[in-house]
């Protein structure tokens, strides 16, 4: 189909790469196809109410390396479940995706590019099912999505953690002490397990094995009785002890979200830890570090050609799918099969049994 006029929102949590597919999307669809480019702000919120901005070549020539995104974004506004305030501060719902359909159909756009993670391509597969023309790009850092081998975004976060592992192996290594490193992913653990992998963690715990405190407790034990009195732990912010719950913050400041927010479990370790061990203990929660700042080389390529691909796929009305890298190629995939699910870390992974190959411990099993 010939386009004439495109649309692009960013959804859910920012991460590096998103200006680089928004860059991408930008150049490919009007220099291959002459076709306008009009940008969604704070992602679906532009969409219910008609923010936007002009996207050209000249306003995204310096966005490849910028972290975050020119769009704004947010991971509040569902249109199906428009959560706000009312006058009494009470927080009301309503289903604003009919308001969000004319607003799309006022805009005269060929197609709607949905650049997020499962809860944004989730919303986008809505849109599709109502008769809006959606591509998905997936974002994520948590690299929690079904049919792509990884998300933009993902390499960034872990080599933010990474760096950040390598200052705590120094300042641990000095004053004997057990340093703990919170990393983000929810549910999955592909950051802490990759970051930790690289960053030489001797402990990594993720969500998909609940530890078991004796065990960790049991492999400081034994480092120390090696004469190595300092232990680095990789904890992701969605680990939990076996028979326990997450650790979560509550809501508070999320209300109009509404769902808990996951962190804490490294200060909750290290309190755990310390009745068992002679030495300190410290806690750094990296945070939304890893987030913010320019993005890898990786996910600036990842991005830019994730981005020329579903214009491409525009093009050719392939709508209803998602661009996703089956390396070493960029192929669609339906966002039918997709959206909405959550990719966490298989038991069988390679990742998990080179780090028990290689001494490290994931809270269960052998030191």
């Amino acid at each position: 189909m010939a386009l004439k006029r495109v649309g692009i929102l960013t959804g859910g949590g920012d991460c590096s790469g998103l200006n680089a597919v928004i860059r991408a999307v930008t150049r490919t669809a009007i220099i291959q196809y002459g076709a306008e480019v009009v940008g969604l702000e704070d992602g679906f919120d532009g969409l219910v109410f008609n923010r936007t901005m002009a996207l050209t070549t000249r306003s995204t020539k310096d966005i490849l390396t910028l972290g975050g995104t020119i769009l704004g974004t947010t991971n509040k506004g569902n249109p199906f479940a428009y959560r706000e305030f009312d006058d009494r501060g009470e927080i009301v719902v309503r289903d604003l995706s009919a308001q969000a359909m004319e607003t799309f159909r006022s805009l005269e756009l060929d197609c709607l590019f949905v650049v997020g993670g499962e809860g944004t391509l989730e919303l986008g597969y809505k849109f599709q099912q109502m008769g809006m023309p959606v591509v998905g790009i997936p974002k994520t850092i948590d690299n929690d999505l079904f049919g792509t081998d990884y998300t933009f975004g993902f390499q960034t976060a872990v080599q933010v953690a990474c760096d950040a592992m390598d200052r705590l192996h120094t300042t641990g290594r000095s004053h004997d002490r057990v340093m703990i490193l919170e990393v983000m992913g929810r549910n999955a653990g592909w950051i802490a397990l990759e970051a930790g992998l690289a960053g030489g963690a001797h402990i990594i715990l993720i969500p998909e094995i609940p530890y078991n405190l004796d065990n960790v407790v049991t492999k400081i034990r034994h480092r120390i009785r090696g004469k190595s009195p300092f232990s680095i732990i990789m904890v992701a912010e969605g680990a939990r002890e076996e028979g326990g719950e997450r650790i979560t913050q509550g809501t508070a400041g999320t209300r109009l979200q509404g769902v808990e927010q996951l962190g804490g479990i490294g200060f909750h370790l290290a309190n755990q830890i310390r009745e068992s061990i002679p030495l300190e203990v410290r806690t750094t929660v990296l945070g939304h570090i890893q987030r913010g700042g320019s993005p890898t080389a990786f996910d600036r390529v990842l991005g830019t050609r994730l981005g020329a691909a579903a214009v491409d796929a525009a093009a050719r009305g392939d709508f209803g799918t998602m661009v996703a890298l089956k390396t070493p190629d960029i192929l669609l995939v339906p966002l039918s099969e997709l959206a909405g699910l959550c990719r966490t870390v298989p038991m069988d992974h390679q990742l998990i049994r080179a780090a028990e190959a290689t001494g490290v411990n994931l809270g269960r099993g052998a030191m």
